[in-house]
Formats: C-alpha cells, sequence, structure tokens
C-alpha cells in the first residue's frame, strides 16, 4: 500500500470518528427539550451526512482514478514524455507547458478518447493545477466507463 494510500485511509477513519462523535451529540441534543438545542441536533445530523457523502465520494474517485491508472499503464497509453524536475520536485515550467500544449491538441484530435483525456489530467497534474487536474481525469473516468459499457467483453480489473 502507498503512503498517499495510507494517507487517505487514516484520513477517513478520522472523518468516520468524528461523523460518530458528532451523531451521538446530535442524537444527545435532539433528547433536549429546549427547541433551541434540538434544533441545532438536527443540525448536527445534517452535516455529517454531507461530510460522510463527500468522503464516500471521494474515496470513489480515487478507486476510479486508480483503476484507471492501472488500465492506462496495462494497454502503454501513458505518457512517454517525462517532464524534467528540479532538485525542489518542482517541475520545469517551460517543460510543463510544451507536454501540456502537445497533450491538448491531441485531445482535440480524439476528443471522445480516455486516454487522451487522462494525459491531459497528467499534463495539468504536472503543472500543478490541481483544479483543472482533476476535472481532466473525471471526464477520463466518465469516457472510460462509457468505453467499458461499450465493449463487454472487457476486464475491469
Amino acid at each position: 500500500m502507498t503512503r498517499a494510500r495510507w494517507g487517505a485511509l487514516g484520513m477517513a477513519a478520522l472523518l468516520a470518528l468524528y461523523i460518530g462523535v458528532v451523531l451521538t451529540y446530535a442524537v444527545r441534543l435532539i433528547a433536549d427539550p429546549l427547541p433551541v438545542a434540538q434544533a441545532i441536533g438536527w443540525a448536527l445530523v445534517v452535516l455529517p451526512l454531507i461530510g460522510a457523502w463527500a468522503l464516500v465520494a471521494e474515496v470513489r474517485f480515487g478507486f476510479a482514478a486508480e483503476r484507471l491508472a492501472r488500465r492506462a499503464e496495462a494497454e502503454g497509453v501513458l505518457p512517454d514524455d517525462p517532464v524534467p524536475v528540479r532538485a525542489s520536485g518542482r517541475v520545469e515550467r517551460d517543460a510543463a507547458d510544451t507536454a501540456f500544449s502537445r497533450h491538448a491538441e491531441a485531445l482535440q484530435q480524439h476528443p471522445e478518447s480516455w486516454a487522451h483525456w487522462f494525459r491531459l489530467a497528467l499534463a495539468y497534474d504536472a503543472a500543478r493545477d490541481r483544479r483543472r487536474a482533476r476535472w481532466a481525469l473525471r471526464e477520463a473516468i466518465r469516457r472510460e466507463r462509457a468505453d467499458r459499457s461499450t465493449a463487454p467483453d472487457q476486464p475491469e480489473g
């Protein structure tokens, strides 16, 4: 198990513990005879539900991204142009921009390809644009699922 997976698992466990504690406290407040306390208790029921939904959504996204990365590696569609990094670990901006431009142009040629969306997500991530990287990765996951549903004879995992 990777370090990132252990970190995500730890954060998920802490959030689950938090949700449990808050729900316990919410039940106590709902049982209180004061209407204000009851209102706060019901609010404390809603907030952990939102947290649980966010936790499930992020874990599902992580598993889907991992599955997609394994498929990309198995099919040999990972980019073969590593972007040089500095000693600090930061990507060299000019090289990242060049790689990004190359992947963006390839995506324009094949907009329905999950593999090109996946490469674009990696290029965004290399450029440290996490928001757009997640957006492109979600699009790659969506297109790969559609691709799998039209080709039922392919193995899923």
